[in-house]
């Protein structure tokens, strides 16, 4: 099975299944000296762990990280880091009557197909349950972008049909901090009220909701980006969009930038008191020609229900005879919360990719 890395220099390959010993990430291209803060990085695992609250998935896991390697008295070496997270709470058991169906809008059929094998437990590769892995390396990233000043922050930005307003971050903790003061990590607090309940209904119904997560990418520097298959666009939707679950991603003004005029659409280029050039509109994004301009990055991924339903659905077997698949085992009623922190993760790993990528480039010029 080939696709488990991701990054050219900043380089990640995961591995494990949902209900193996473990599940884990090597980390290829990571600099030398970064102080490894590992609170910090097991907080971020902390922030996608199942069992969190009513409206997430009651899988219990403490998602506890260990570094095997690349790291010496406190910071990394240059050498490749593995990271390990066992699985505690698997319950194989309670797949047993996935063995020989295939369950709607999930993995089973396309796997079975492909490689004429697969893991019925959870999904195994499948399962959203590698996303913790993605995590652990993401927060790396992160403690790598952190020491030039650049911050990536993201929260709840819809449930359903429910809509928090645009939100402008000026303050990347102020915002964290209001964000991780409801269960669903929206930073309005009286939307985050409406899509809780909302939420708490839908798992009462054993069904599930998608929704909407807003990215915030702050003080990233002009420049990050390669023109003409590797803009920092098209590599942060293909980061997106390899996440569990996600069904679209949008940058700047996105879809609706398509209904605008291009007098409207126009960002103006202007100087402020410093002598820095920005933008007095972001229709763009923070990016142009694939290249980051200096402006706040701002993007939006799209997360589909989750496909597992605690209702019986029609089905086919393994033989293509009409089946019927029970709805039993633990329910996730709206996987966005949990996603949050993975959408950080994904958008580190791509800007310190981008952003090493960007050094030598320099250098070599």
């Amino acid at each position: 099975m080939a696709g488990n890395s991701f990054g050219q220099i900043f380089r990640i390959t995961t591995f494990g299944e949902s209900h193996g010993e473990a599940i884990g990430v090597i980390i290829d291209g990571c600099p030398s000296q970064l102080e490894v803060d590992l609170d910090y990085i097991q907080g971020e695992l902390d922030k996608r762990k199942p069992g969190q609250s009513k409206i997430t998935t009651q899988r219990k896991e403490s998602d506890t990280v260990k570094i095997l390697s690349g790291v010496f008295e406190g910071k990394t070496t240059g050498t490749p880091i593995a990271m390990i997270i066992p699985n505690e709470d698997q319950r194989s058991k309670d797949y047993t009557h996935n063995v020989d169906v295939f369950r709607p809008s999930h993995a089973d059929y396309t796997y079975q197909t492909k490689y004429g094998i697969r893991d019925h437990r959870g999904g195994g590769r499948s399962s959203a349950r590698e996303t913790a892995a993605r995590v652990a390396a993401g927060a790396l990233a992160k403690l790598l972008l952190k020491t030039q000043g650049i911050e990536i922050v993201a929260h709840v930005s819809s449930v359903g049909k429910i809509n928090a307003p645009e939100v402008e971050v000026k303050n990347t903790d102020q915002f964290v901090e209001e964000r991780e003061k409801n269960i669903v990590r929206c930073a309005h607090q009286v939307v985050a009220a409406e899509m809780i309940e909302y939420i708490d209904g839908i798992r009462k119904q054993g069904d599930t909701v998608g929704g909407k997560i807003s990215c915030h990418i702050i003080n990233c520097p002009v420049g990050l980006g390669d023109p003409v298959f590797d803009k920092l666009h098209a590599d942060l939707g293909k980061a997106m969009l390899s996440i569990n679950a996600v069904h679209g991603f949008e940058y700047g003004s996105g879809f609706a930038g398509s209904e605008m005029r291009g007098s409207e659409h126009n960002d103006i280029f202007s100087k402020n008191d410093s002598g820095d050039i920005g933008t007095l509109t972001n229709f763009s994004g923070g990016i142009q020609g694939g290249i980051s301009n200096g402006m706040p990055i701002e993007f939006k991924v799209a997360f589909k229900p989750v496909a597992t339903i605690m209702h019986n659905q029609a089905t086919i077997d393994s033989e293509g005879n009409a089946a019927e698949i029970s709805g039993k085992g633990r329910h996730d009623p709206c996987v966005v919360p949990r996603a949050v922190p993975i959408v950080e993760a994904m958008a580190a790993l791509v800007l310190a990719d981008h952003w090493l990528r960007n050094r030598l480039t320099k250098l070599n010029d």
